[in-house]
């Protein structure tokens, strides 16, 4: 392996001088963890089985990263060839459980969202020969009908408008990493990434401000939920969407979050398992857990770490998902029954008094994220705290340069 060539660098959040340790002390404590036989576990042996730090320099968890590590160089990945004329494939474990809508995306990188959209409202897409809408899940062993796809016709370049300008610099201030074929953005709370039912602003829309000289725009790869901050990755060509593609579905890609709990988890460090299944009502939506077996279920698995804790009454937990199920880890956390601050669904802020001078907004960093290059090497970006969770972090005096002990979780 040749030396490690650094290529850009990012700040990380700073710390405020405040410190305000007993601002939890009357925190009424979060209720106990619901168990339900076959439902998911927590394994307590997990925790002891990684604790303490591996051989070698330890990485703190404040240290900014966002760098390309270099490494042998794989072969370069092929896109999926588009289907020129009605074909059927299956859907596979991985993709179990996948909107109809990113299950197309993720086949085929590149597609547009706005002619995957068309193609499943014209109802040319059927699964298991029923018409299908964007919004349906797929299961294991699903029989997909995919019509005939073609990649849209780049736009020809030309000149942004002031307010498309105004975008274009937004976005490049969100910019934590950036080369000929990837970018990695740091997403701010309260920003969603994809476009729906009265979203207007969205990532994906915004991507249209950054066509290159030939008219290819930048394409989504994963999505995170609208109110969760942090590192974004974004492939810049239709060969980068492809590997990159590839390396979440065989699950090379790791990411890592940050979040404020109520309460603390013991053990301290450990592994959740469990199934996860949407419910919906009249008014939300939420996943649930469920057993093996029940219509829509699909395995979740999360390395989970304290960090740091406040008067026992909240804990900065590291969490490290090996699947990516919707709302993964804000489910398992309220699972195991130290739900995530300020998390709307899963929260039950009725039954816990929220400290003063924390805001009630959900309290999740997509804190870093590793992946292999494309093109060679290993990307490894980092985000800062966003502002109201380093507001928290200064109120409760978090160290927010301690180590992480997630670095020691591990690979599945």
């Amino acid at each position: 392996m040749s030396r490690r060539d650094k290529r850009s660098s990012a700040e990380s959040g700073s710390r405020g001088s405040e410190r305000h340790t007993n601002a939890v002390a009357k925190a009424a404590r979060p209720g106990k963890a619901a168990r339900s036989k076959g439902r998911g576990e927590v394994e307590r042996s997990a925790g002891e089985r990684w604790q303490g730090v591996r051989p070698g320099r330890p990485q703190r968890a404040g240290a900014p990263r966002n760098s390309v590590h270099s490494a042998e160089k794989p072969p370069e990945p092929v896109p999926a060839p588009l289907p020129t004329k009605v074909q059927t494939v299956a859907v596979t474990a991985d993709e179990a459980n996948m909107r109809v809508d990113r299950f197309l995306e993720a086949r085929f990188p590149g597609l547009s969202f706005s002619h995957i959209q068309r193609v499943v409202r014209k109802g040319e897409l059927r699964v298991n020969g029923r018409r299908a809408d964007s919004k349906d899940r797929v299961s294991e062993g699903d029989k997909v009908r995919i019509p005939p796809l073609k990649l849209d016709t780049p736009k020809a370049a030309v000149g942004l408008s002031d307010a498309e300008t105004k975008i274009r610099d937004e976005l490049r201030k969100m910019v934590l990493f950036e080369d000929a074929d990837v970018m990695v953005l740091n997403k701010p709370a309260g920003l969603a990434v994809q476009g729906g039912s009265g979203l207007s602003r969205h990532i994906d829309g915004m991507l249209e401000t950054m066509r290159d000289a030939k008219g290819q725009r930048p394409r989504l790869v994963h999505r995170l939920d609208r109110e969760t901050a942090g590192c974004l990755l974004i492939a810049k060509t239709r060969f980068a969407a492809t590997a990159l593609t590839g390396a979440f579905r065989h699950r090379s890609a790791r990411k890592i979050y940050w979040a404020l709990v109520a309460g603390v988890p013991k053990p301290k460090q450990g592994r959740i398992s469990t199934y996860l299944a949407k419910e919906e009502n009249e008014e939300e939506s939420i996943m649930r857990i469920a057993a093996h077996g029940d219509e829509g279920a699909s395995h979740a698995v999360t390395y989970y770490a304290v960090v740091e804790t406040s008067a026992q009454k909240l804990a900065w937990v590291s969490l490290k998902p090996v699947t990516g199920r919707t709302h993964q880890l804000r489910a398992h956390m309220a699972h195991i029954g130290h739900a995530i601050i300020g998390d709307p669904k899963y929260f039950n802020k009725e039954n816990w008094q929220l400290p003063g001078g924390l805001q009630n907004r959900l309290h999740l960093l997509a804190r870093r994220i590793v992946i292999p290059h494309p093109r060679g090497g290993v990307i490894d970006a980092s985000a800062p705290l966003p502002p109201h969770m380093l507001q928290s972090w200064n109120l409760l005096g978090l160290e927010a340069d301690r180590f992480d002990p997630i670095e020691n979780a591990p690979e599945e």
